[in-house]
């Protein structure tokens, strides 16, 4: 199956995703999903904002699946980011890893979300009750 990247500013849909993935084959489908909260290092969050470099971001994601398959062979994977501005509770990335068994399930997705927010070229300014900043990953 082709990775399905997703990178888009309207509302992630986990259960869409999740169906794209499912296959009579898996016996495992493991979900992260980043949502907005409304605190980060002591600091009271009213909203995020993300941007990106589209093109770079999408290859890149690409390579990290890539990467994921080729070290523990998963095949149905789905990877989605959301773009612009999200309220408390929205959902800003999910990843979905489907395989035959869950332990290669779990190890890739956490290594795509992991290497991901390391690497890929989106950047997240939080707006706060005490100003703006842009933060890493």
């Amino acid at each position: 199956m082709e990775p399905i990247i997703q990178l888009t500013h309207a509302p992630l849909e986990r259960d869409a995703l999740v169906a794209a993935v499912s296959h009579p084959s898996v016996g495992g489908i493991v979900v992260f999903e980043g949502v907005v909260r409304d605190h980060a290092r002591g600091k009271q969050v009213r909203h995020l904002e993300y941007e990106a470099y589209e093109e770079m971001a999408r290859q890149r994601i690409q390579e990290i699946i890539a990467e994921a398959e080729q070290r523990w062979g998963v095949e149905r994977v789905a990877v989605a980011h959301r773009f612009g501005r999200l309220e408390i509770g929205e959902a800003s990335v999910i990843i979905v890893v489907a395989s035959p068994h869950r332990a290669e399930a779990f190890d890739a997705c956490r290594y795509i979300i992991d290497t991901l927010k390391a690497s890929v070229p989106i950047w997240k300014k939080e707006v706060a009750t005490t100003g703006e900043e842009w933060v890493e990953g």
